[in-house]
């Protein structure tokens, strides 16, 4: 897989670039060819965008390329994220209906799985304290219908309030305003008046639908990272020079499509989970090509672990989750994330127990085997001291101090009892890491009802396939399956997935009262909006298609299913159809339906707008004569001691090779430890499938 010959005629090149904790993860696609070229850089957190933009230099120049071959990329970020879970929440001011004023601290009237009772929690600050959040004059009722004037004097008022006190960045969520937008317009025409520098997220833009908590929280959080990603975006095209930031820029939204970094900007909360969201999408096209529609992802890099369900192939969707302790309600692809990666650092509590993360070594300064790393050992420097990491990563770019890594651990091996060996204490923390991670997928399948058995895992990220044939085997999976370069099949599924836009309307309407030609006008406007956006976007109006869903419950629930709506005329057999993909989609997600027995209500009608793309190809490996060489031979620790194991490059392994563990086979971004006894298989496109060693548990 490598670039076409630069003496031939002109490759064109879309690049695909993953950003996270610790690497930064380059991936191009010949356009024409589809041959495939992949890199990693070291991130820099301070400024994430001139590790971006190493990555591309150095993946143009690694195949003899010029900026003025790349057509487009496409980037996964963090930024949105890291922005929300590490920044300190300053400056954020909310404007809400008078009478309204503590609508954050009322919330919602749960708590927290875990806690049992509300005796045992208590509710984390709000996002806004209370003495900046302003009340204005004026009522809209849920038609949408005004039923006093807006108070144009207060809102005057409060953007003077907020810039006397210098709160930048201001959310603004009225009543009703999803039914009507004008009050909350006007509102925002009176600050900028007033405040100009003032940074504006209005919930009718935002989040166009009721539930007024959600909604305000959203729309704050959109609020709150608005300059953080307006200013990375502005430093990335500072960074990318005169050539290639005339290029599209893409970034991936947390509902699995692509957007314009023109959309972003507007609507930056829908890139919250912008960086897993690209992963989930890549493993939907390995587990097709693999023959394992049904599967767990497990992308371990260097701070975290990300688990998504695949089944048929597709990513499980959401409307409603959480960034930290934010609920945004925005569409999503279904991601759970942990504290475990690569740089996770293990540490003693103070009861005298083994821990490992959440807290991290990160990139600066890395984990203690890494050149300039830090004082505290983490999960890389256990696997190496245990041998089953090479002695430098990402073809010789890191080398790797084992010596420095031993004597961490055996610092940390030393505060506990029993004199454990520095390789004893290695091998905990890995099991540790392991079950932490099982139990996150045990989470995912058996509280939903569904058996981890019938899914295989597929791991990805340059951490996860060191360990994941061990957490196949705990949970009993079908398989541990292996992408070819899993250390950036995040940065590879950029460059696999459509532009989307997402639009949606609230109109609450019980069945027996459903008027079917407003139905039709609202999608009709729904898929308008859609339409325009795309084509904003540079999309060709014949590349674009539209999917209608609708927010759908029984009358007298609180909460809803959305489900796929018919597309074409809307009629009575629209309606009917409509009304069967609810009842079932309810048996689906609760066990149990009211067909029959229940009237229905329609809550929210959605259109989602995508602009096709021509995805790559995964080639096929060609079929190589006689066996592949030895790469050579070390010590690696399973169990209870070093057994020699033969070692591997993975790029010399043809389709159809086959081995008994243990083995470890290396690659450029990552590294596949086969346990003793499990079986691996190489398949046509060089995907490794490991299965388990009869029953017993790996280690």
């Amino acid at each position: 897989m490598t670039l076409q010959d630069s003496s031939k005629a002109v490759s064109r090149f879309r690049i695909g670039i993953d950003t996270g904790g610790t690497f930064t993860d380059i991936v191009s696609v010949d356009a024409d060819t589809g041959a495939m070229r992949v890199t990693k850089v070291a991130s820099t957190p301070s400024n994430p965008a001139v590790g971006l933009v190493r990555g591309v230099n150095a993946i143009l120049a690694a195949g003899g390329a010029s900026p003025d071959t790349v057509v487009g990329l496409a980037h996964g970020t963090t930024v949105a994220t890291n922005a929300l879970l590490q920044g300190e929440i300053r400056s954020l001011g909310l404007i809400v209906t008078a009478g309204f004023r503590h609508i954050l601290e009322i919330a919602r009237q749960s708590v927290p799985d875990g806690y049992g009772n509300s005796y045992f929690w208590v509710k984390p600050d709000r996002l806004v304290p209370l003495h900046f959040v302003r009340e204005v004059g004026g009522r809209l009722n849920f038609r949408g219908e005004e039923l006093r004037s807006l108070d144009e004097d207060s809102v005057r008022a409060a953007a003077r309030f907020f810039r006397q006190h210098n709160v930048q960045a201001i959310g603004v969520c009225l009543m009703h305003s999803y039914a009507n937008d004008a009050h909350e317009r006007r509102v925002a025409e009176i600050i900028l008046e007033e405040y100009p520098e003032a940074t504006l997220s209005l919930s009718c833009a935002v989040l166009p639908e009721y539930r007024e908590y959600e909604r305000a929280i959203t729309t704050l959080v959109d609020a709150f990272v608005k300059p953080h990603m307006d200013r990375y975006l502005k430093r990335i095209n500072d960074e990318l020079g005169p050539v290639l930031r005339d290029k599209p820029f893409l970034i991936m939204q947390s509902s699995g499509g692509v957007a314009s970094a023109a959309q972003v900007v507007k609507k930056p909360i829908m890139t919250a989970l912008s960086g897993p969201a690209a992963g989930a999408l890549g493993s939907a096209v390995i587990a097709d090509l693999a023959g394992f529609p049904d599967l767990v992802t497990l992308d371990a890099g260097g701070t975290s672990t990300d688990f998504c369900m695949i089944e048929a192939a597709k990513p499980h969707l959401t409307n409603g989750g959480s960034v930290g302790q934010f609920p945004v309600r925005i569409p999503m692809i279904d991601i759970a994330t942990i504290g475990i990666g690569g740089g996770s650092i293990a540490w003693i509590s103070r009861e005298g127990h083994l821990k490992v993360g959440p807290r991290s070594a990160g990139a600066e300064p890395g984990p203690m085997c890494y050149p300039n790393g830090g004082d505290e050992p983490a999960i890389t420097d256990a696997n190496v001291v245990l041998g089953r990491l090479p002695p430098a990563l990402i073809g010789g770019g890191i080398a790797l101090n084992v010596e420095r890594a031993r004597a961490g651990i055996a610092k940390l091996a030393a505060q506990l009892p029993g004199n454990m060996s520095a390789e004893q204490l290695a091998h905990g923390v890995i099991e540790i890491a392991n079950w932490a991670q099982a139990n996150a997928i045990r989470q995912m399948t058996i509280q939903r009802g569904i058996d981890p058995r019938d899914f295989a895992l597929l791991s990805f990220g340059g951490a996860g396939p060191a360990q994941s044939a061990a957490v196949m085997e705990l949970l009993g999976m079908k398989a541990c399956i292996v992408p070819p370069n899993p250390g950036n099949l995040s940065a590879l599924g950029l460059l696999a997935v459509d532009w989307r836009t997402d639009h949606i309307v609230t109109k609450v309407m019980h069945e027996d009262d459903i008027d079917l030609a407003a139905v039709a006008g609202h999608f009709a406007a729904l898929e308008r909006d859609a339409t325009a956006t795309l084509v904003r976007d540079g999309i060709d109006p014949k590349q674009i298609r539209i999917t209608r869903e609708a927010d759908i419950r029984y009358a007298g629930q609180s909460m809803e299913v959305r489900v796929a709506a018919p597309s074409g005329e809307v009629d009575a057999a629209f309606l009917g159809r409509l009304i069967d993909a609810f009842n079932a989609g309810h048996l689906r997600t609760f066990g149990y339906n009211y067909a029959g027995k229940q009237k229905i209500e329609v809550v929210n009608l959605c259109v989602s707008g995508f602009g096709l793309i021509e995805r790559p190809d995964m080639p096929k490996l060609a079929t190589a004569n006689g066996a592949p060489q030895l790469k050579g031979r070390r010590p690696v620790y399973f169990g209870d001691r070093f057994v020699d194991t033969p070692i591997y490059d993975r790029p010399t392994l043809p389709p159809g090779f086959t081995l008994q563990g243990p083995a470890v086979i290396e690659e450029f971004g990552s590294t596949t430890v086969v346990f003793p006894g499990q079986h691996l298989e190489v398949d046509p496109y060089g995907i490794l499938i490991v299965r388990a060693a009869g029953g017993k548990v790996a280690s």
